[in-house]
């Protein structure tokens, strides 16, 4: 039944499209968009999509760019590829200059199409960490911290939080047993070797729900100084639980960016089961951003609450971050079109390539996306659960840039 309802949903959204591409202005420019609202990841498409579509409807609301409205047609591929793939043919055909793709199972299978179509696709904090090479990827844009970049991050977080010295130290990495989470691991052997300190895996096999013996084996036998967790959809909030009823304190773990928001947390019965849990960022967490307040105020002009998905604001601040780089692409594209809409993706592939100095009011980082650097510097930020909310505990930062940018010029 699964499959039946996908697929009306997809027909009804393309027969939706079809019919805005039949009466909206020539001006418009459209954006394909995946997401999963009902599959294994829900719990980050449903705040994390919605934070995409309201940062274009502000936009929008303020008169698009140039003058011409963005469109997005969002499918629900239910984080499988056969539907994100057939997803990425909608977007193709209604003429989408950006794919916003969800998943990296579903980067890995369609970065071949972006090359031969010449249509940019993001992967924002997941996907192939080698893709931040924008000279050997030219249609792949990371747009934030790969998870090359992330594993780097934890690493050097590792190193502060275990005084400075890593040599020694046991250092445990959990993770989801997907190509997501097997992404770090070359970075993570290589910074074991270099800073010799003991690294020991374990893999936790989808839906990662199960984890009892794995996380015992952590903190009892194997006893590790420090934990990187990297685990996602229903995992995070399992894994807390785990660790905290074997006794090992949060504090001396980081969870790398899918591990990290609020629903995770809430899953694990709130904040004050949280509390220590130290967790990775690649777009602003919280509410006290300017961008936030632009969109509550839209929705009271329209006379309307703002929506609930904006109170988890760890996913709903990375939808805005995805939607804010791609409309500043889109923009720098018309741009160079002296206003015109009618622009490619080869064109808004060159925008992406122009991005710089653009914070967003801090809710972003520093990006800077060249033609070389895809992934715009690899930033990430720290927090942690304190009281009932996240609180910053460190600045943007990188971890071991050096190694991390060596691999991505090698392509491994």
């Amino acid at each position: 039944m699964r499959h039946v309802r996908l697929g009306l949903t997809a027909a009804a959204l393309f027969a939706a499209a079809t019919f805005q591409v039949n009466t909206v202005s020539a001006g418009e420019i459209v954006v394909g968009m995946q997401c999963d609202r009902t599959g294994p990841t829900q719990t980050v498409g449903t705040f994390l999509c919605p934070g995409y579509h309201d940062y274009v409807k502000l936009v929008n609301s303020q008169g698009g760019i140039s003058g011409h409205k963005v469109r997005v047609i969002e499918i629900d591929h239910e984080y499988k590829v056969p539907p994100g793939m057939e997803a990425y043919q909608r977007f193709k055909k209604e003429g989408a200059v950006i794919v916003a793709i969800y998943g990296t199972p579903h980067t890995q299978a369609l970065t071949p199409l972006l090359h031969e179509d010449k249509i940019p696709g993001t992967s924002p904090g997941f996907g192939s960490a080698a893709a931040a090479n924008g000279t050997k990827y030219p249609y792949l844009f990371p747009i934030a911290a790969t998870y090359w970049s992330q594993g780097a991050a934890a690493v050097a977080f590792a190193k502060t939080k275990l005084g400075g010295v890593l040599k020694g130290k046991k250092i445990a990495y959990i993770y989801y047993d997907n190509p997501a989470g097997r992404e770090p691991i070359p970075v993570l052997h290589k910074l074991a070797k270099m800073e010799d300190f003991e690294l020991k895996e374990f893999a936790i096999p989808p839906p990662g729900v199960e984890m009892k013996v794995q996380v015992q084996d952590i903190a009892r036998r194997f006893r590790a100084d420090f934990v990187i967790n990297h685990t996602f959809g229903k995992a995070p909030s399992v894994s807390i639980n785990e660790f905290t009823r074997n006794g090992y304190s949060l504090n001396k773990m980081v969870g790398l960016v899918w591990a990290a928001g609020e629903s995770n947390i809430m899953g694990a019965g709130g904040w004050d089961k949280a509390q220590g849990f130290n967790v990775m960022q690649f777009a602003g967490a919280g509410s006290k951003y300017k961008v936030l307040d632009d969109i509550r105020a839209m929705y009271k002009a329209e006379g309307k609450e703002p929506p609930k998905e904006m109170d988890s604001t760890v996913y709903y601040n990375r939808g805005l971050l995805a939607a804010a780089v791609h409309l500043k692409a889109i923009e720098n594209a018309v741009k160079a079109k002296g206003g015109s809409a009618d622009v490619s993706g080869a064109e808004v592939k060159i925008g992406f390539e122009q991005i710089a100095n653009f914070s967003l009011g801090g809710i972003l980082p520093p990006m800077k996306i060249t033609a070389e650097d895809h992934e715009g510097g690899g930033w990430v930020r720290i927090f942690e659960v304190k009281g009932q909310g996240f609180e910053p505990v460190t600045e943007w930062m990188h971890g071991y840039r050096d190694v991390v940018t060596q691999m991505v010029k090698e392509g491994h």
